[in-house]
């Protein structure tokens, strides 16, 4: 059986019953195992974590961004984290007997039924953009959902992949692409000042000249009166964890700023984590098959087979 990760985020944070209405939309489907689903007020954004068949994932992704359209309105949503529409970002990630390019045929296909079923006009990115700048999400991002539902008409450079040049009128447009597995990581700062927090993001991430395979952006967390690095490794073996917060940790240092809490969004793989773990407790040569519960499911799959 082909199985697939995807891991749509959707534009509401706040309104729990909205949260609760589109997370069902992926419990008691056969081919479809909820791993995770996290909703921030700040960021006033639903990122869900799955994993199954294709064919039913897409099916679920269909009923829940109808849900979603029904409840969400981008003229009036506010919130930290960028973003162009209700259903803002649906990526396809291959995990088990499907490659990458057959998870780029799925997000292309996908997302002509996408735009038939529901309305919105759709974006390709990353391993599925059919244009080479449109690989990058910030790219397709740029101004937000504010300024695109404006130049998607005027500009043509902007125009959706799929769809009519003009947005929804109250969901914007999706992203829809192939990718590998992505680790959101969340670094909180212990200052109310997002200059600070916007300066170091921009020393971290990658197109501002700072590690590789790290997006990021300095936001504020109001309710809690401090602010934080978000970003997205879009590679986490070419760039650890615990470089990117060393990292961190040391501009922060010259703002005399220290970190307070990271956060990891959603699911991660488990060499990410013992990677850092062995680094910061200094286990010299330490090799993963060291961990007792792999050793078992390793043993569990070959008595299976």
């Amino acid at each position: 059986m082909q199985l697939i990760e995807c891991v749509p985020n959707f534009s509401e944070g706040r309104r729990q019953d909205v949260i609760e209405e589109i997370v069902n939309c992926f419990k008691g489907q056969k081919g479809v195992y909820l791993l995770d689903s996290r909703a921030d007020e700040d960021h006033n954004r639903l990122v869900i974590s799955l994993i199954g068949a294709p064919e039913p994932i897409q099916n679920a992704l269909i009923e829940a961004a109808k849900t979603a359209l029904s409840h969400i309105d981008m003229n009036s949503h506010q919130g930290g984290h960028p973003r162009i529409g209700a259903v803002d970002v649906i990526p396809f990630t291959p995990i088990k007997n499907i490659t990458m390019a057959e998870c780029i045929e799925l997000a292309h296909k996908f997302g002509e039924r996408y735009f038939s079923e529901t309305g919105i006009p759709v974006y390709y990115y990353e391993e599925a953009a059919k244009i080479p700048e449109r690989k990058r999400l910030e790219v397709i991002r740029k101004g937000q959902y504010e300024t695109l539902k404006d130049e998607a008409q005027n500009n043509p450079d902007r125009k959706p992949d799929v769809g009519s040049a003009k947005l929804h009128p109250t969901a914007g447009a999706t992203v829809i692409g192939a990718r590998k597995f992505l680790v959101a990581f969340n670094v909180n700062l212990g200052t109310s000042r997002l200059d600070i927090a916007k300066k170091i993001a921009a020393a971290v991430r990658s197109s501002s000249g700072g590690l590789c395979h790290v997006k990021g952006i300095g936001l504020a967390l109001e309710e809690r009166g401090i602010t934080q690095v978000s970003m997205n490794l879009v590679d986490y073996e070419k760039n650890s964890l615990y470089r990117v917060l060393e990292m961190i940790r040391m501009e922060a240092n010259r703002w005399g700023v220290s970190v307070i809490e990271t956060e990891v969004y959603g699911m991660i793989p488990v060499n990410a984590i013992l990677e850092s773990a062995a680094y910061y407790l200094q286990i010299s040569d330490f090799d993963p098959s060291q961990v007792l519960e792999l050793q078992l499911l390793d043993l569990m799959g070959e008595t299976a087979e």
